[in-house]
């Protein structure tokens, strides 16, 4: 493969290592790559999920972030922290402010609370090659805030983020590059890649593709053929080519809907979930006021409980586009009436308002009172933006079916 006509910028990819658990640990005064400590949704809740758990934790148990809170040890020197969410936040932004120390807010793509991309062309002069520049940031990091940091160093974002995740986390800083990229990574197989799901490895498993290396020695055209535009992509990262920008806006995307969800902390009867869904449609239809949005197509999506399993997703058009509470909830009720089983507990429900357009555009129907409850909907906004999301809310929000209030107090569904 010639590369010479191929963009090579010096990039970053920098992952904050056992991130909220190391935060934690840090709280209280403790090394965080010592101590066994984990770092769990709800501590009231033995089925809750382990959000993250410490490098000896994992090493001593086999503790995963995937693990239940059941499922740790009876070991009195593991510390069970409950999540503060709003805490990890604001150490990540205050790491984010730091790195922009080194490099303007264009040059950093954030990509999760703790991950980050950082563009370090240019800083030869000032800080020395990237090398130098990702120690820098590493030491930074560890003295400001006592977290260990992982950082991969790539000619792109790709190459960057993979080598970070095979190696860096193990050696510190690793770096690949276009001319090491067999070496680094092709013989790693391939659901250890960025970017490769479950499915999308068994659909490469069963085309005899095991291994990064075999992925690119595969014909492009098979690949494209099989998977289209996706297949495309897979073929040229496996080369280590990766044309995203590494400068600019990169948050920036159209809205394609307005969706909100919830895995209930209880199995909810059919007669219940009434009460969830309205809550569900009233925070999808303000999100889509505060945007000057309306939707056409409303989405219910119905998971049962364990035992039954199974559930069912359907969606309904409607004539007008619309973001008033009432109309959305009425479609859901429809399809949660024509859809459900009539017996099977509940645990999971989401709903969407999506085929979207500017919600002056809506036609007004003179035998409608549509205006005044449009109206409404923006009154009740403004009076939750001035005095806060729970200053005023539907009756049914107080039983203890309601949704609402529980989730004001969460970040991402786990406790501020």
């Amino acid at each position: 493969m010639d590369y010479s006509n191929y963009p090579r910028n010096d990039v970053l990819c920098i992952d904050m290592r056992s991130f909220y658990a190391s935060v934690e640990a840090v709280k209280r005064g403790l090394d965080p790559m010592k101590v066994q400590l984990a770092v769990v949704g709800d501590l009231n809740r033995p089925g809750s999920i382990v959000l993250a758990a410490s490098p000896a934790l994992k090493k001593k148990h086999g503790i995963s972030n995937v693990s239940r809170f059941f499922e740790l040890p009876k070991d009195p020197d593991i510390i069970m922290a409950p999540a503060h969410m709003a805490d990890y936040l604001q150490v990540s932004m205050e790491i984010t402010k730091l790195i922009n120390q080194y490099v303007p807010k264009e040059a950093i793509h954030q990509y999760s609370v703790d991950e980050v991309w950082v563009t370090v062309n240019g800083l030869d002069k000032l800080f020395g090659g990237r090398w130098k520049v990702a120690n820098a940031i590493k030491q930074d990091i560890m003295e400001n805030f006592g977290i260990t940091c992982a950082i991969g160093i790539g000619d792109n974002k790709f190459l960057a983020k993979v080598v970070m995740d095979l190696h860096a986390k193990k050696q510190g800083i690793a770096e690949c590059t276009y001319e090491n990229l067999q070496e680094q990574l092709w013989p790693f197989p391939i659901q250890d890649i960025w970017g490769i799901g479950q499915r999308m490895q068994r659909n490469l498993n069963r085309m005899g593709i095991v291994t990064l290396g075999q992925l690119a020695k595969f014909p492009l055209k098979s690949l494209t053929k099989r998977f289209g535009i996706m297949g495309e992509q897979l073929y040229w990262h496996a080369w280590g080519i990766d044309l995203s920008p590494v400068f600019g806006n990169f948050t920036k995307t159209e809205q394609k809907g307005f969706g909100h969800g919830i895995s209930l902390l209880r199995d909810y009867s059919g007669d219940e979930v009434a009460t969830c869904i309205l809550d569900l449609c009233e925070e999808a239809c303000r999100r889509a006021r505060d945007a000057n949005k309306a939707g056409k197509t409303i989405h219910l999506g119905i998971s049962y409980a364990k035992e039954t399993g199974g559930g069912f997703s359907r969606s309904r058009s409607i004539s007008l586009p619309t973001n008033i509470t009432m109309d959305m909830y009425d479609v859901c009720m429809q399809l949660f009436n024509q859809f459900y089983d009539g017996f099977s507990d509940i645990r999971h429900v989401y709903v969407t308002l999506n085929n979207l357009s500017e919600d002056g555009e809506t036609q007004l129907d003179l035998f409608d009172d549509r205006p005044k409850k449009k109206d409404i909907g923006y009154v009740m906004d403004a009076i939750r933006n001035k005095y806060g999301s729970t200053a005023i809310l539907r009756a049914t929000s107080y039983t203890d079916a309601g949704i609402t209030i529980g989730r004001s107090s969460k970040i991402g569904g786990h406790q501020a």
